[in-house]
């Protein structure tokens, strides 16, 4: 890289870091703050160095249905969290006035489109509201103030991981890429993959927190749906994480290609049968390849562990290589469902940001109950795989030559990444198209999207 590619590379960091603490010091919607205070309730911004953030921190902890937080739990969180805009909404009347009975916690991030591009996106996290104030709209005015200032400040998409798969819809989110579980028997697998040179080794448990961000970067751009991940998160894989539970059972390999590169690594645990020694059970945790021989020298060493009877992991793709890696394919099962969902807010910058499989012309008709994305627009695509979006009016004709599709803002968020094809959902009574095969092959992509944790 030239000098000059260097300083246009860090002048695009510098703007992007401003634009994400311009993110997290804006104050919170108006709209959603007068419908919160009309019934009584304070809706406010709680600043992550501020007297209110352990408060805030023990309502999520609730809202999950997990236990207090200590107070050095609170402290790593604290020095952890500087790249998040938390949100919380109080009741004055409450037996604990500064304890928050909801909460809501997002930052700017980056999305991989299909093509290996990435779009500015808002992750969504930390939802929760207590029991003794549900149903009062406060969910709803909570995340539909988080779309309005997302929308705001220019940012095309918004992205969550969610705990109950029906709360998000309404919004328009859709599981954009969905995530499997496999659970695979070892003495039928039969490893029948490649045998890459090279070498896997233990590392402690320090050097795989060192490794993990650095792989990341490297990698997050091959698949659709994958996300740029702060530090506490490979903390948590890793159990670097003060007051981790069980993190010294967590054991830390890497593969190192024949050149001497790390180009891989995993982290696993492995459970005793007490009943049958030969019989234990590891859990995959994270596995993260540069490359495909790391990710087959991987996979193969963990699937070859002495005294392991079964493998299980989980956030892995739809469409794993691992299945024609192993000589039974019955020896995994393999259950799938939603995970990263995605709500398109500016169709323009989210459409013309991805790549596509086809070129031809589609024009949207986008309909959005909160009025954000709403309106008709014309999507060209050339040979090489580049999108042209044009606004059109309401009533404008489409081009010769152009498919038309109607459909809500949930089905064009839930078809972005080429996750679900605009046939499948036409099918399914989802959009209105008048050709529903070529609007897909226009939308699709040749990989599926995926996200490797949880957020």
């Amino acid at each position: 890289m030239t000098a000059s590619e260097h300083s246009m590379d860090r002048r695009a960091a510098e703007a992007r870091e401003e634009d994400r603490a311009a993110f997290r010091a804006g104050a919170v919607d108006e709209e959603s703050r007068a419908r919160l205070a009309a019934n009584g309730l304070d809706y406010r911004r709680v600043a992550v160095e501020g007297d209110e953030y352990p408060g805030w921190l023990q309502s999520v902890a609730r809202g999950f249905q997990e236990g207090e937080r200590s107070d050095e739990q609170i402290q790593a969180s604290r020095e952890r969290s500087g790249y998040r805009r938390l949100t919380g909404v109080y009741d004055r009347r409450a037996p604990v006035p500064d304890a928050p009975v909801a909460t809501i916690a997002s930052w700017l991030g980056e999305l991989t489109v299909p093509g290996g591009a990435t779009i500015p996106s808002c992750a969504i996290s930390a939802v929760t509201v207590a029991p003794t104030h549900r149903r009062r709209g406060i969910a709803r005015a909570m995340l539909e103030g988080e779309l309005r200032v997302t929308h705001a400040a220019g940012v095309p998409v918004a992205m969550l991981t969610v705990s109950e798969s029906t709360l998000y819809g309404r919004y328009g989110f859709a599981p954009a890429a969905a995530s499997a579980s496999w659970r695979i028997e070892t003495k039928r697998a039969a490893w029948i993959g490649p045998r890459p040179e090279g070498r896997v080794d233990v590392i402690p448990r320090t050097r795989l927190r060192e490794l993990l961000p650095e792989l990341h970067e490297r990698t997050r751009r091959r698949v659709a749906g994958e996300i740029d991940a702060a530090g506490s998160f490979w903390d948590r894989f890793a159990g670097t994480w003060p007051g981790t539970e069980k993190a010294g059972d967590k054991r830390a390999v890497q593969y190192t290609d024949a050149d001497g590169e790390v180009r891989g690594a995993a982290v696993y645990a492995v459970r005793e049968n007490h009943d049958d020694f030969t019989k234990a059970t590891v859990d995959i945790h994270y596995l993260l390849a540069e490359t495909d021989d790391a990710y087959a020298a991987l996979w193969r060493f963990l699937l070859e562990l002495d005294l392991v009877a079964e493998v299980h992991a989980g956030e892995l793709s739809v469409d794993e290589p691992l299945r024609w890696m192993i000589a039974d394919q019955r020896a995994a099962k393999v259950t799938v469902r939603d995970h990263q969902y995605v709500r398109v807010i500016d169709v323009v910058a989210a459409l013309e940001m991805r790549r596509y499989a086809a070129s031809g012309k589609l024009v949207l008709d986008v309909a959005d109950p909160l009025g954000l994305s709403t309106g008709r627009c014309l999507l060209e695509t050339d040979a090489e795989g580049r999108g042209r979006v044009t606004r059109l009016a309401a009533d404008a004709p489409a081009p010769d030559g152009a498919v038309e599709a109607a459909l809500g803002i949930e089905e064009l968020s839930a078809a972005y990444l080429g996750g679900v094809s605009l046939a499948t959902l036409a099918a399914a009574g989802r959009v209105t198209s008048t050709d529903a095969v070529k609007a897909a092959q226009l939308l699709s992509w040749h990989t599926a999207p995926r996200l490797s944790f949880w957020y």
